[in-house]
């Protein structure tokens, strides 16, 4: 019987799961208990967490048995894989497990942020009448999504899109232009520059590497088209907070969406105060209840089955 530790939220019916066979230990607070963390992370053979538990340093330090890390979510900035790789520890994302939440927040954004719409219950429930406030929104039919990433949480974005009558473009510096991804999907494959350029909306998912840190800054976002919409639901320092901000207020982003920040939780000193069309989610794009359930049974099954 294997001792597995759980420092973040998971679904209860795959927790139960893993309590059948092994010793488990779950407290979805344990996260904001680093020293508790490392107590209890002794004499572990497998860590479940999400992307708030960083898995390095001290706490690597701490756990010499452990064998797996079972990653709650797809993005692995917070474990140092490569020291996990030197101690003989698997790292094991949900991969594929929470696309179809992230695709759906995303699309949900851009159709609302486009529309413009949705921002007068207040005023309507008050007595008021905006209508012709509100008149000048944007349909999503004829007009373009661009996709930086052109992975799995990419291409299910691309779906939606074009079912709602999107043009699609994309951008991955891993991707040939003439990859079957693109084939496939009916997106047409263009430079970064292209896609900034000429989209409708830019959505982002890239991983927070050396060379996605800061991608979307104060000259990217000025190379956008004026008036478009900028999603991003990868990793927060990929995109320069204060330079959407600034490009809210004059104008050039017709609106964003952000559900990732430089540094998580957001503090209430940031450049966000006063911004028009703006939505800040707290990194849920890929949680649901749908979501959590899949992403939850996919790792119980897989660290149970490299812990046999």
């Amino acid at each position: 019987m294997a001792r597995i530790l759980i420092s973040e939220f998971m679904d209860e019916p795959a927790v139960a799961r893993l309590a059948r066979d092994h010793a488990v230990f779950y407290d979805a607070a344990l996260v904001d208990d680093p020293a508790e963390l490392r107590r209890l992370a002794a004499d572990i053979d497998a860590l479940i967490v999400r992307n708030r538990t960083q898995v390095r340093g001290d706490l690597l330090a701490a756990m010499p048995r452990c064998r797996v890390i079972g990653r709650l979510g797809v993005g692995l900035d917070n474990i140092d894989v490569d020291a996990c790789a030197a101690r003989g520890i698997a790292v094991i994302p949900a991969t594929g497990a929470n696309a179809q939440s992230v695709a759906e927040h995303v699309i949900t954004a851009a159709l609302l942020l486009l529309r413009g719409t949705y921002w007068s219950s207040a005023d309507v429930a008050a007595g008021h009448w905006p209508r012709a406030a509100l008149s000048n929104g944007r349909e999503a039919r004829g007009r373009s999504l661009g996709i930086v990433g052109f992975g799995s949480i990419g291409r299910l974005t691309a779906a939606l899109a074009r079912a709602v009558g999107m043009k699609v473009l994309a951008f991955d510096e891993a991707l040939g232009a003439d990859a079957a991804a693109y084939r496939d999907t009916g997106v047409e494959a263009v430079s970064l520059d292209a896609l900034v350029a000429t989209a409708d909306v830019v959505s982002i998912h890239v991983p927070l590497t050396h060379s996605t840190r800061g991608l979307f800054d104060s000259a990217r976002i000025a190379a956008m088209k004026r008036g478009a919409v900028l999603v991003n639901t990868a990793r927060g320092g990929i995109v320069d907070e204060a330079a959407v901000a600034a490009a809210l207020k004059s104008g050039q982003l017709g609106g964003a969406a952000l559900d990732v920040f430089d540094v998580e939780p957001l503090g209430s000193a940031n450049a966000f105060a006063g911004c028009p069309n703006l939505l800040l989610t707290p990194h849920i794009a890929g949680v649901s209840a749908d979501s959590n359930a899949r992403v939850s049974a996919l790792i119980a099954d897989k660290v149970a089955e490299a812990l046999r």
